[in-house]
């Protein structure tokens, strides 16, 4: 009996043994990528027309999503923020507590989650499927460096675009809040108005922007990574994009507490 749990607690720990170890080659391998593309990004020729095609699919095709979900999570935000500062007579600073949220939180955290989900996945598919059919070994056949043609391109449009979809996500979501106090709930639109720019910052504002810009080069990198070690098939291609999502989505989470218990 003692030996069965003895072994048992082996096999445990031994599993958890190899997921850690796993995950620290994960950090290290990604590590090793992020400092080829900072090499690889300022030697020409510089790829424009990649970058802008990586930005129009990192930020233009996930708009929709970020802006929805920034509109219902003003909406909600605003909803619990009334119902509860009514308790003690606070319903002014409903408008001030959306703002802040959004601007510092909400809006490049929940934005960061939509990307990860919808263009990181995008990217380790892509990229596992050149992966797995040899398309990465022909571009090195050609004398093209993978990096610079594939990863560049894809780092320098989600760091730069992910900021301009919070931008966004910041302005609908206070506008969601702002049409559910006022307009459901019987708010005083100016007290409202007055009240959000009141206590709202340059600082909560340009925090989160930088926020967002980490958030893309993390999701990016993340997914490059896990798109490159893609093999087995489709059936490779497809753990590769499951890794890729859940570990980004991750990393938003982790990275966003150090960032803000450094800037606030």
């Amino acid at each position: 009996m003692t030996e069965r749990i003895l072994s048992g607690v082996r096999v445990g720990a031994e599993a958890v043994g190899e997921r850690v170890y796993g995950m620290v080659q994960d950090l290290g391998a990604t590590f090793t990528l992020f400092l080829q593309t900072l090499s690889w990004a300022v030697r020409p020729p510089y790829e424009i027309r990649s970058i802008v095609k990586q930005m129009e699919e990192v930020g233009v095709r996930s708009m929709p999503v970020v802006l929805v979900t920034a509109t219902f999570t003003g909406m909600v935000l605003a909803l619990q923020s009334y119902s509860g500062f009514e308790r003690f007579g606070a319903t002014s600073l409903v408008g001030t507590v959306v703002a802040l949220s959004l601007t510092r939180e909400l809006g490049p955290v929940f934005a960061g989650l939509m990307v990860s989900g919808r263009v990181g996945a995008s990217m380790a598919a892509e990229l596992g499927t050149m992966k797995v059919t040899e398309q990465i070994d022909a571009l090195v056949t050609l004398a093209t460096n993978p990096v610079k043609y594939l990863v560049v391109p894809r780092v320098v449009a989600a760091t730069i675009v992910l900021p301009i979809l919070v931008v966004f996500a910041d302005l609908v979501g206070i506008l969601g809040g702002y049409f559910v106090s006022v307009y459901l709930m019987g708010a005083n639109p100016y007290v409202y108005i007055s009240k959000t720019y009141q206590f709202l910052e340059f600082k909560d504002i340009y925090s989160g922007l930088l926020k967002a810009g980490v958030f893309g080069m993390l999701i990016s990198l993340i997914s490059c990574h896990h798109g490159f070690i893609a093999e087995g098939g489709a059936e490779g291609v497809g753990r590769a994009t499951t890794r890729a999502v859940v570990t980004s989505s991750m990393m938003v989470l982790i990275s966003d507490y150090f960032m803000t218990s450094l800037l606030f």
